[in-house]
């Protein structure tokens, strides 16, 4: 049983990943927990205070998000109608971040799912401010679908590695059972600056192919630059998704923190499953 956390706004872009995460799993028996955290439109002191002019408001709202949530769920159940899927919603006055943090620990969950359209609209994955929050707060991988992205299978993966974490199966087990599922090549990319691997990136190295077994494939890539390098990847061979581990010595990190990134242009057009450490 796979329990998989979908945020939803009730937008389009969340829609879009909830779709995804469902044909994703479909051969896999799954409990989709549907979840919305809300704040009321005007949340300050007078609010938390129990104002007159406030008083019935977050019970508006609440009520809004419930019975939203039990639409979605109706929607749900009739245009998959999948016997191996369930569903849970959840209404919840927090920040979406927060929100997420809580109930990934309180319901076990294995993957979080979740759309973001990014500041400019574009269909690539420009991450957003919540995005980044749940990335960097979350204990468990968390896939990111790109504004109206079109399913397809995910038959090849790209993962930029550095080879400086030990990975083994326990902490790529979401990725394994996506492999698994759908028969996925794994192209392991390693950017190239004129350094040799030390001997513990060879011994990581080594230890993630007989992780992946059949399923990895190994490059090395000379280039200055990670951006450019998965860019150049992804014309030269069609992938279906990107996969990078959340750690303090990666690009990944750096995508978060350097302004830079906005102008360098990370366009990521395929879902993007961010691994913790």
């Amino acid at each position: 049983m796979t329990r998989i956390l979908l945020p939803t706004d009730f937008s389009e872009n969340s829609f879009t990943a909830i779709s995804y995460a469902l044909k994703l799993y479909k051969d896999l028996k799954c409990t989709y927990y549907l979840l919305n955290s809300y704040m009321p439109p005007v949340y300050h002191t007078e609010y938390l205070m129990g104002s007159p002019a406030q008083i019935g408001l977050g019970d508006i709202v609440q009520q809004n998000s419930q019975d939203n949530l039990k639409n979605l769920k109706e929607q749900l159940l009739k245009e998959f109608d999948n016997p191996l899927h369930t569903f849970i919603t959840h209404s919840a006055l927090n920040v979406l971040s927060s929100e997420v943090s809580r109930t990934v620990e309180a319901e076990d969950i294995d993957i979080v799912v979740m759309g973001t359209q990014g500041a400019t609209g574009a269909k690539e994955i420009l991450l957003g401010t919540n995005t980044v929050h749940v990335i960097k707060n979350s204990k468990c991988p968390v896939l990111v679908i790109p504004s109206k992205f079109e399913y397809e299978t995910p038959e090849q993966i790209l993962f930029p590695n550095d080879f400086e974490v030990s990975l083994d199966k326990n902490s790529l087990s979401q990725l394994l059972k996506i492999v698994n599922s759908h028969v996925s090549q794994v192209n392991v990319m390693h950017v190239y600056t004129g350094d040799v691997l030390t001997p513990v990136q060879q011994k990581n190295k080594e230890k993630l192919a007989q992780v992946l077994s059949k399923n990895g494939f190994f490059h090395e890539v000379s280039s200055n630059e990670i951006i450019a390098a998965i860019n150049d990847f992804q014309v030269k061979q069609k992938i279906n998704m990107l996969v990078m581990v959340q750690n303090k010595h990666t690009f990944l990190e750096r995508l978060f923190i350097e302004p830079v990134i906005k102008k360098i242009g990370f366009h990521v057009t395929v879902p993007f499953l961010v691994i913790p450490q």
